[in-house]
């Protein structure tokens, strides 16, 4: 029976109550019968005002569960509407202009319907590809498109180390691309690829556009570090505004950065690259208030943490460059003093996101983080990070500190022609050969 499922169940219960109801209304129409079979002219002993009071109470005890089983049989109908309309799929209906992109495009309405309801890591490379053949031209403004993207990505599974350079490279034998599954910055250039093109194959070509240096493909190459590498690589799409929203209220972290000791302890690879040294500014999380009302759909966010520096009596806790938090490399400590002298040395962005507004215009932090993606207010964000900040420090734990936040261009495709030329985005491969 239990293929049935809530059809059965409803109507067994349904049925249930039915038959006691109909008992119930056959025992008040009995009783009243007995009040009609006396002989004519014999006034019967049960007549209005000289019932037995026995009579009178099995009477109302009959009525009282007429009126139960009738108000049970309502309810059971209620259940039954609500649960009609669960089981049934929601429709999604075109827009008039939604259905004009279809034609122009030759894309089938019945397949865009089903795409628009599905979460994008559920799409395969051809959905994809349909999807943003609709959403270029739906959607004309970039930064829109990147809200939308993020949000229909809600829900994506989260899984450390996803992509490398298979099968251009052997070094780190993971995809160049993932659709299922992100971490914080897989997401976040997933999200800016597909924004900025209008199909499957430029998607492709965009990502390792923004994944590598000059999109030369290589785990030597690959922008391991978002404050040190990806952030200064991807300058045709994004500028840093921390400091403009600051205005002057910046804090101050110093970064040393060795790749060649990362990559040599990573992949085995050795390189001559020296060692760089870059100072970076960034937000205090205490003071995001005055950073909120100039944050705008589709804003890069660089997440800042540290760990605590030397202090009397205790071992310095080394920190460690990362890209989103998942490629370490080494920075060096401060000396204990003042919160920014114990952080100084030893904070590096450890987690990346995207800036979406609210209906209400609130400021929400969307991102891919254990266990998928989510979208939140920032300030809940921050808050749920900061609530054992006592406890970190004492373990020489990461804590949040504060934000770095970079804006897209006002025409990051033609800023990238100026750099690539007019077959932009340039994708090369380790042999120095063309993506096409």
């Amino acid at each position: 029976m239990k293929g049935f499922g809530w059809g059965y169940d409803w109507g067994m219960n349904y049925f249930k109550t039915s038959a006691l109801l109909g008992l119930a209304l056959v025992l008040s129409m009995g009783s009243v019968g007995w009040c009609q079979d006396a002989a004519p002219g014999v006034a019967p002993d049960n007549v209005a005002g000289t019932q037995p009071a026995e009579q009178l109470t099995a009477q109302a005890q009959i009525d009282a569960r007429v009126k139960e089983l009738e108000a049970q049989l309502e309810l059971l109908k209620g259940e039954q509407e609500a649960e009609v309309l669960k089981a049934k799929p929601r429709r999604v209906g075109l827009t008039r202009k939604q259905r004009r992109i279809c034609d122009e495009a030759g894309i089938d309405p019945k397949v865009l319907v089903g795409l628009i309801a599905k979460p994008l890591y559920e799409f395969d490379e051809g959905e994809v590809d349909l999807y943003l053949r609709y959403l270029c031209v739906f959607e004309p403004e970039l930064p829109r498109r990147v809200a939308h993207l993020a949000r229909k990505n809600i829900g994506q599974p989260y899984e450390l180390y996803l992509l490398g350079e298979m099968p251009f490279e052997h070094y780190d034998p993971q995809p160049i691309y993932s659709l299922g599954k992100s971490d914080c910055l897989v997401y976040a250039e997933h999200t800016y690829a597909m924004a900025l093109t209008g199909n499957w194959e430029d998607f492709i070509r965009m990502l390792q556009r923004i994944r590598y240096k000059d999109g030369r493909i290589g785990v030597v190459t690959r922008n391991h570090y978002t404050e040190a590498d990806w952030n200064p690589n991807n300058g045709w799409l994004v500028r840093d505004i921390t400091a403009e929203l600051a205005r002057g209220r910046t804090a101050r972290f110093e970064q040393k950065v060795d790749r060649a000791k990362f990559l040599r302890g990573r992949y085995k690879l050795e390189t001559d690259i020296p060692v760089q040294k870059y100072v970076h500014e960034f937000i205090r999380f205490e003071d995001i208030e005055m950073a909120k009302g100039r944050l705008r759909d589709g804003d890069f966010v660089n997440i800042v943490r540290g760990t605590p520096g030397e202090t009397p009596g205790k071992k310095k806790v080394a920190g460690h460059g990362g890209r989103g938090g998942r490629n370490a490399g080494g920075s060096g400590g401060a000396a204990a003093g003042s919160m920014e002298d114990i952080f100084g040395g030893s904070a590096w962005v450890g987690h990346t996101g995207l800036i979406v507004l609210g209906d209400d215009g609130e400021v929400h932090l969307i991102h891919s983080a254990r266990p998928e993606v989510r979208e939140e207010p920032i300030d809940e964000y921050i808050a749920r990070s900061i609530a054992n900040n006592a406890e970190r420090d004492a373990a020489g734990k990461a804590r949040l500190l504060g934000f770095k936040f970079l804006r897209l261009q006002k025409d990051p495709l033609g800023n990238l022609r100026e750099i690539d030329g007019e077959d932009a985005p340039r994708v090369t491969l380790p042999n120095g050969a063309s993506l096409e």
